[in-house]
């Protein structure tokens, strides 16, 4: 399975709107400087999750983007939905129903062997998703940072952070 390219700068953009506080904003082309990315790629990407009711967006010159919930209430699973959306990544197309010699349709009463054990792994894998928050990536950074992960971010915001009404 490939996610996208913005799955992964979702993620890092969700975990960093966390941190700011209940009044704070950030631009679009300030999360794109920080991780270093596209920042109309990165728009596109926070479109979807503004769509999917995970961010808010602040219109504005002090506008922005921030967690429209509590990083503990946004998991994995629903930034990957927001952004690849809601089908399985394998899709059967009940190719051995095609070819020569064609076999009466008794024999594909049953789903096929292969598309039921790729539909376990996707139920699995969305499962492990589901189990991690916005605020556990938090929880684990925190614990794992000598302080200078902390410190970049901490120096970044205070230069890009607006303050807005909620």
């Amino acid at each position: 399975m490939k996610l996208g390219d913005g799955v992964e700068q979702a993620i890092h953009s969700m975990t960093m709107l966390a941190t700011l506080p209940e009044d704070g904003v950030l631009a679009a082309a300030a999360l794109a400087e920080f991780h270093g990315v596209s920042p109309s790629y990165l728009l596109k990407h926070l479109q979807a999750l503004s769509s999917a009711g995970l961010v808010d967006t602040v219109p504005g010159p002090k506008g922005g983007y921030r967690l429209a919930r509590k990083a503990e209430a946004i998991t994995l699973l629903d930034i990957v939905l927001a952004l690849e959306g809601p089908q399985p990544a394998f899709r059967c197309r009940e190719i051995r129903q095609r070819g020569p010699n064609p076999l009466p349709q008794r024999y594909f009463e049953k789903p096929c062997g292969i598309a039921a054990a790729m539909l376990a792994a996707e139920r699995v894998y969305r499962a492990e998703l589901k189990k991690t928050s916005i605020a556990d990536l938090i929880s684990d950074l925190k614990a794992n940072d000598d302080g200078g992960i902390a410190a970049r971010g901490c120096t970044f915001l205070e230069i890009h952070e607006r303050k807005t009404a909620r």
